[in-house]
């Protein structure tokens, strides 16, 4: 059998598996509960529509989270303002003085992939006032006075998450409990968890079950695409219901059925611990095969009770229960035609992450991740595995049927389209989901930015967020969403100045002549304070860490949240907590304290005394892998596998017994047969062994044949 014979029989033993697989879990697992419910009643409203449109001018919040952020201020959030300032004598305040005042504040976590995963988890664990470490140094507990919390592509993990598991500490998330949570599986590859060859069983059974989820959402009529493929994979890693003992099982649904919309029902969100959760995600004009989306374009965002956006072009929200819902000017085809179970927790992660625009080549369907993994190779199989039994027209964008059809049709892009193409949350250039937070019917004061782009040669950010945050505020949304204060007007200039590498305010000093922006603390990932070499600026396509490594960028992250910075100095700041409280508390107070405005000269960006990158001497910029080669991975896996190793190891030795032994009998055989030659040799009256040394089968000196 020639090789190309070979290889494609292998690849047939490799289809009939997993479609064996397939069959066998659609039949039996719980995985199919991905599927949507159809023909549903829908609900009875006023008017029929299932929308409810506005206005930048008649703007107004829907009324379960109106209810829900009233309640988590009024019994949340007042005492853990007091928790954290205590009687604020330390920043030069009177507690009593603030009470009934506080600023409403909201936090953005956004960048790529597993990198702001792990960037935001370690800077929400510095801010939370449940971690020990934190709460000592003064920063923790601003997560707690948080009203919101908006979360984008890799930042969409994090928060589903913190949601899904009924939002732990992040210690606890990551790294498990040793009970009910089992870890962030972040060694698992996230696309090929077990090897990098396709034809591994292990991966095989993953893609199997991932295949088999899809496909049920397909067999009820709704449209799929890649996007589908990548949520079930994230499930796996972040959802509940995971272990590394279930990983390659079909034991549970691996967060099938795990919904955005039952979120309420949660005992964290019910007692209001969770600040109000918002994803964010992208979308270009339907049919538009783009790798760059312009600002106009309509954002979206997903909340435990709506599906929508506050765009002016559109102003439109539908109840996220009912996501999924064909609708022509908010009405359905009929009265039994409404859709539920859309809203998968993974999908909507996988939604807010898809960037597939800009990895999935359109002509030829292949993916070019440019990893030396396998990344490649495992997502091609596995696309190619759904094309072939659940083709769509719109493979590289998450496909949303469109409820919206029909409204404003002179200014909403897809006001005419079927079903609505959505795309990463960073695909216009606003990695962190500011805008979000800065719809004016939410009111807020503060807004913490968690930045973990990669937008430099060495995979820093640079402000490119902010600075598309700012456009796209003055050229779009300028008059449905809150101003942005001053900062640097280029890339070039946050750099220069140093603010893309440290803690800074923007927005400190507010003026009556001025609109009422709201402060902004700027948290960007940056090179460790003390000079050490840097573990926190990997790449977009980096689908796996060890344990090791993990733990590497997350304490980098967590200590620059605790650290602020010193100008020229490679120290922490020890007054860092502090003044963080005065950013955060600032909108209540006037006048500044003293303290406070010592802490504001340090850290706010004041454009008419700009500060400079040399304040921040003896950073290392290059990425040095913590965990070269992945000896820790090769080490778990020894752990693992001693069994089947130990076996190996002793075929092995029996192999290499049987070659030994072989080999001596080939070595007397073949000797005795040119013995037997010699013989034949010799004259008839010649004895045969009369010439030979007893102790060697060579001729001796002494014997001649003639």
């Amino acid at each position: 059998m020639t090789y190309p014979d070979t290889f494609i029989c292998l690849q047939l033993a490799f289809l009939i598996t997993l479609s064996c697989i397939l069959s066998f879990t659609v039949a039996q697992n719980p995985v199919d509960t991905y599927a949507p419910t159809v023909n549903v009643n829908c609900p009875e409203t006023p008017n029929n529509s299932l929308l409810r449109t506005f206005t930048p001018q008649n703007q107004v919040l829907n009324t379960s989270e109106t209810e829900y952020i009233a309640s988590r201020e009024s019994y949340v959030i007042s005492n853990a303002w007091s928790n954290w300032l205590g009687n604020a004598s330390d920043i030069g305040y009177n507690f009593e003085n603030l009470e009934g005042k506080f600023p409403r504040i909201g936090i953005a976590v956004g960048g790529e992939g597993y990198r702001t995963a792990q960037y935001g988890a370690a800077v929400l664990s510095g801010l939370d006032w449940r971690n020990t470490t934190a709460r000592e140094g003064g920063t923790g507990g601003l997560l707690q006075v948080a009203s919101y919390l908006s979360a984008s592509s890799g930042g969409s993990w994090l928060l589903g998450s913190l949601l899904m598991n009924d939002w732990p500490s992040i210690n606890e998330l990551v790294y498990g409990n040793g009970g009910n949570l089992s870890s962030w599986m972040l060694d698992l590859d996230l696309i090929v968890p077990s090897s990098a060859l396709i034809s591994d069983s292990n991966n095989q059974e993953y893609w199997g079950s991932i295949l088999a989820s899809v496909e049920s959402k397909a067999n009820n009529g709704l449209p799929t695409s890649a996007t589908d493929i990548w949520g079930r994979m994230i499930s796996y890693h972040f959802l509940s219901e995971t272990t590394l003992s279930n990983f390659y099982t079909n034991q549970t649904s691996h967060g099938a059925g795990q919904l955005w919309s039952q979120m309420s029902l949660l005992p964290s969100f019910q007692n209001y611990t969770i600040p109000f959760p918002i994803v964010a995600a992208d979308s270009r004009e339907g049919s538009g095969i783009t790798t760059t989306v312009p600002l106009n374009s309509t954002v979206y965002e997903i909340t435990p009770f709506e599906f929508g956006s506050w765009d002016p072009g559109l102003g439109s929200m539908l109840p996220l229960k009912f996501a999924g819902t064909y609708l022509t000017n908010g009405l359905p085809a009929n009265s039994s035609a409404c859709i539920t179970g859309f809203d998968q927790a993974s999908f909507v992660m996988g939604t807010s992450s898809s960037f597939f625009n800009a990895f999935l080549n359109v002509t030829d369907g292949n993916f070019e991740f440019d990893t030396s993994d396998g990344d490649e190779e495992g997502m091609n199989f596995v696309f190619n595995q759904l094309l072939s039994h659940t083709p769509s027209n719109v493979m590289n964008a998450a496909n949303w049927p469109n409820p919206f059809k029909g409204v404003n049709a002179g200014t909403f892009q897809d006001s005419s389209s079927d079903q609505l193409e959505l795309l990463d949350g960073g695909s216009n250039g606003e990695k962190t989901p500011l805008s979000s937070l800065l719809v004016n019917a939410r009111g807020l004061d503060v807004v913490v930015v968690i930045d973990g782009s990669a937008d430099d040669q060495n995979y820093w950010p640079n402000g490119t967020s902010l600075l598309t945050t700012f456009d796209r505020i003055s050229s779009v949304l300028s008059s449905s969403h809150q101003p942005m204060p001053p900062i640097p007007g280029t890339a070039t200039q946050f750099i220069s100045t140093g603010v893309n590498m440290r803690p800074t305010f923007f927005g400190c000093n507010l003026t009556q002549d001025q609109p009422a922006y709201p402060i902004i603390i700027y948290l960007p990932n940056a090179p460790p304070l003390d000079g050490s070499a840097p573990a926190t600026n990997t790449g977009d396509t980096q689908f796996s860490y060890t344990s090791l490594f993990t733990a590497v960028f997350i304490n980098q992250a967590f200590s620059n949240t605790l650290g602020g910075f010193k100008p020229n100095t490679t120290s922490p700041d020890p007054n860092w907590g502090q003044c963080l409280q005065c950013a955060a508390i600032d909108r209540a107070v006037n006048p500044r304290s003293d303290f406070c405005s010592q802490c504001f000269a340090q850290y706010c960006y004041n454009p008419n005394n700009l500060p400079s990158q040399s304040e921040l001497p003896d950073r290392q910029f290059v990425f040095v892998d913590p965990d070269p080669g992945g000896l820790q991975k090769v080490e778990v896996w020894l752990t693992d596998n001693k069994g089947a190793l130990a076996g190996f190891v002793v075929a092995i030795i029996v192999v290499i017994a049987g070659i030994i032994g072989f080999i001596f009998w080939w070595r007397i055989r073949r000797a005795r047969k040119s013995r037997y030659s010699r013989v034949d040799e010799l004259r008839e009256d010649d004895d045969p062994w009369r010439y030979y040394d007893s102790r060697s089968l060579e001729l001796t000196p002494r014997m001649s044949i003639t």
